[in-house]
């Protein structure tokens, strides 16, 4: 099995507000700010890479606009968009160039491996509409370096549950097979529930146990396949009242309740992916949930790395000062800081880290 591995630095430039960024990235990061910092743009970027590893590049682009939408300030001003992703001595490197009809095309991608004894680097493609990655996994190298970067990045996962209203996808009836992991909006709930129960039985009776925490009157999940011909089944998530065998829909209830019940399952997946990123995971959850899902990130960073951005003081009370990353708009471009615990031994004494967030002190307040 080739290894996966975590991203130990992220250099964007040109890309929205995030004109020349380097960052820094643990374990544990969480990223606080104002609206309008550049979170949600590090969140979308993240979206992006995801999308451009499953061939998706140029739709992803169009879809938003296209490459004048992208570029910092426009392309009068940047003239390309570029990435550098550091995992430990391995590099992937990515240029991109805006065309005349609104497109961004690959001017250079490649490969950098910089092992002990010797630094190498692998051109990959120029002027390509997608990345080719892909095809280049069996690189004639002495390790496998194309390999453990894809298999570093192909599983990322950006999960965003916000949706939980009527039309929410975790709500509906879905496909059985679709399990190989939660998809990101939450749609295949009930079918890698399912999965779980019947293949991961100890992470299954874990996620129940741990909503219960913040659910209490949930007494169990009722998962039960509808076949609808030989080789197809759907199922659509329902679950059981304390003391009580009726079985309710998804949409029976609370939006907090659903929303949990999503980040718990994602945080605590038997195959973790190597990196989660949940933008305002806090979101309409009651205080105690949101102490909750403090211990659980924290947990889950033990076994992912997580990058997570939130403007909850209670869930901030959750971590130390040196997981967070400030993030401010100056001059109208996005300025990231990771802080040092040790610079604010002095507040600490007094003020819990969410009511120094609450004060300002950190940064990334409001003027």
């Amino acid at each position: 099995m080739v290894e996966k591995r975590p991203i130990d630095k992220l250099t964007i430039k040109g890309f929205k507000t995030l004109q020349d960024v380097e960052l820094e990235l643990g374990k544990l990061n969480v990223l606080i700010g104002p609206n309008g910092a550049g979170k949600s743009n590090l969140v979308s970027f993240f979206r992006m890479l995801i999308e451009m590893l499953g061939g998706r590049f140029q739709v992803w682009v169009a879809k938003r606009g296209g490459a004048s939408r992208l570029l910092s300030f426009g392309p009068r001003i940047t003239s390309e968009v570029s990435t550098r992703i550091q995992f430990g001595d391995m590099y992937y490197e990515i240029n991109w160039e805006p065309t005349d009809d609104n497109r961004l095309i690959f001017a250079e991608e490649l490969f950098r491996d910089h092992a002990p004894g010797g630094r190498h680097s692998h051109g990959l493609s120029t002027g390509k509409q997608e990345a080719q990655i892909h095809s280049n996994l069996l690189l004639n190298t002495p390790r496998p370096i194309g390999r453990i970067i894809y298999n570093s990045m192909a599983n990322w996962r950006v999960y965003h549950f916000h949706d939980t209203g009527e039309t929410a996808p975790a709500k509906f009836t879905g496909s059985l097979h679709v399990h190989r992991y939660l998809r990101p909006n939450g749609s295949n709930l009930a079918a890698y529930l399912y999965w779980l129960k019947h293949f991961h039985a100890n992470t299954y009776l874990q996620i129940l146990d741990t909503v219960r925490l913040a659910v209490p009157f949930l007494a169990a999940f009722v998962l039960e396949p509808n076949p609808i011909s030989a080789d197809e089944s759907t199922i659509q998530l329902m679950w059981q009242q304390q003391d009580s065998d009726y079985p309710f829909l998804a949409s029976q209830l609370s939006d907090g309740s659903l929303r949990f019940i999503c980040l718990v399952t994602a945080l605590m997946q038997p195959d973790p992916p190597s990196t989660i990123i949940i933008d305002e995971p806090e979101l309409g959850l009651h205080p105690y949930a949101i102490s909750l899902l403090g211990s659980l990130l924290e947990t889950a960073s033990e076994r992912m790395q997580v990058i997570v951005a939130t403007q909850s003081p209670q869930l901030l009370d959750e971590f130390s000062v040196d997981d967070l990353i400030v993030v401010e708009l100056e001059d109208r471009v996005s300025v990231f800081k990771r802080l040092k615990e040790s610079d604010y031994d002095v507040w600490l004494k007094d003020f819990s880290v969410g009511e120094l967030w609450d004060k300002n002190v950190l940064g990334g307040g409001l003027p």
